[in-house]
């Protein structure tokens, strides 16, 4: 089949690629032209484990392509995908839907024959009636099917989650759009994975249900790991022991710094206004939200009181800054928030990254970066570990500490035993471990 793919960002690029490895022609279509001509040049503008590859690959057969022009791509494509951004609108918190109505303005203009429109960007319950409705005010001759296909793909893993998804969405008003939605998806359709066909509005809603309810898990289990620091328990062995239960599963039940990243803080935000609107207000969500916004500040604390309650003057080393590990995405990252309260005390902080320092020095002011965890931990009184990169998880001990002003390890994802550190004579800090989460005296831990 002929797709053309609206936006060539994350979702768009993704997506695209993984289409034309199924062997679909698909034309990823940008106005941003710098984009475009470092995508025909084969740069890929964002880090996604194994993108490149496919990119390159399918480039090089021939079924995928890139371009600014519009008409043309649209016009020949059988299936038109909307992945453009709709990021939280100023003021309101809502979703930003301009660019999801400008493109439909423009699909309308291009298309020719029986064409299928797909929503692929995150975007309100209702979007898909107004998408409709804007196409058809633009050319009423158009012979279109709006459908609804949300995305579930997580940064880090997704050509994975791509090709071997949980479920695929699909909401539809139209019967002509279930055949040929099923010609899209056929490859992944004959190892029986679910294609689940809902009502428009249905789909819409799922993507924002099912993101809502992983960033109330998350939440539930940083409150449980603030709990067990008071009563001496282990969140660490209670996500194991509630996560063995099948009714509630064992994934999202990690403690830490709290979420962040493109989809969570958007979605929920934008879920809570939806509902807002409709005067049925989500009040699980609502406190989700403000729960998280507190923790990230919170965890900065935790480094604060580790160091006996005053940073100023005091160097920090940061040991990861994007909001997950196997990505370059800064948006909500705890790291900021974590930060900025650090900055706030007076400490001076140095910050090290394997992918997102580019993208950090667009948001944070007065850091210095450093090219490994050794490198910024010379001199300082803390090392934190607040994205558990795999480069992280096996750290020397030995010679951190010997570089170290003061040899302290804030774990805030929990990637170490108190034990091990300990044995190797630094004082540690982790989230909901009881008494093990508290700091052993720095002179206890150097002896």
């Amino acid at each position: 089949m002929k797709i053309a793919m609206i936006g060539s960002g994350y979702v768009g690029l993704v997506s695209g690629a993984c289409f034309a490895d199924f062997g679909h022609t698909v034309v990823c279509i940008d106005k941003a032209e710098g984009k475009i001509e470092a995508l025909n040049r084969g740069e890929i503008p964002i880090f996604e484990p194994g993108l490149d590859a496919l990119v390159a690959e399918n480039v090089k057969a021939g079924r995928l392509s890139f371009t600014t022009e519009f008409s043309g791509p649209v016009s020949e494509a059988d299936v038109v995908f909307i992945a453009v951004g709709t990021p939280s609108r100023r003021g309101d918190g809502h979703a930003d839907l301009s660019y999801v109505y400008a493109a439909a303005r423009e699909i309308a203009e291009s298309v020719k024959g029986f064409t299928i429109v797909v929503t692929k960007s995150t975007v309100p319950v209702g979007t898909g009636d107004e998408v409709e409705r804007i196409m058809r005010e633009t050319r009423p001759d158009a012979d279109i099917a709006v459908v609804s296909n949300p995305e579930f793909l997580r940064e880090g893993a997704a050509i994975s989650d791509f090709k071997r998804p949980d479920r695929i969405v699909v909401g539809i008003e139209d019967e002509r759009a279930r055949e040929v939605m099923t010609e899209v998806y056929r490859p992944l359709y004959l190892n029986q994975l679910p294609l689940l066909f809902t009502t428009r509005r249905t789909s819409e809603l799922i993507k924002y249900a099912a993101n809502a309810f992983l960033a109330m898990k998350i939440t539930f289990i940083n409150e449980i790991a603030d709990l067990c620091e008071k009563v001496g328990a282990d969140v660490q062995q209670i996500s194991r022991g509630i996560g063995l239960d099948g009714r509630i599963g064992s994934k999202f039940l990690h403690a830490g710094p709290g979420y962040g990243g493109s989809c969570f803080p958007k979605d929920t935000l934008a879920l809570v206004k939806t509902a807002q609107d409709n005067d049925s207000p989500v009040r699980l969500i609502e406190t989700t939200i403000a729960i998280n916004d507190t923790r990230k500040r919170a965890m900065a604390r935790k480094v604060i009181n580790a160091l006996n309650g005053d940073v100023r003057g005091k160097k920090i080393a940061i040991l990861g800054l994007t909001f997950k590990p196997e990505t370059d995405d800064m948006r909500d990252a705890p790291s900021i928030s974590i930060i900025q309260a650090l900055q706030d005390g007076g400490a001076r902080i140095f910050a090290y990254d394997p992918e997102g320092m580019e993208a950090s020095k667009a948001i944070l002011d007065n850091v210095t970066y450093g090219n490994s965890p050794y490198d910024i931990a010379e001199g300082a009184e803390a090392v934190v570990i607040v994205t558990e990169w795999n480069q992280f998880r096996a750290l020397d001990f030995q010679r951190l500490k010997s570089v170290m002003a003061k040899p302290l390890l804030v774990d805030l994802r929990n990637v170490y035993t108190p034990d091990e550190v300990k044995r190797h004579g630094l004082a540690y800090a982790s989230i909901g471990r009881g008494t093990s989460a508290m700091v052993v005296p720095v002179s206890e831990a150097a002896e």
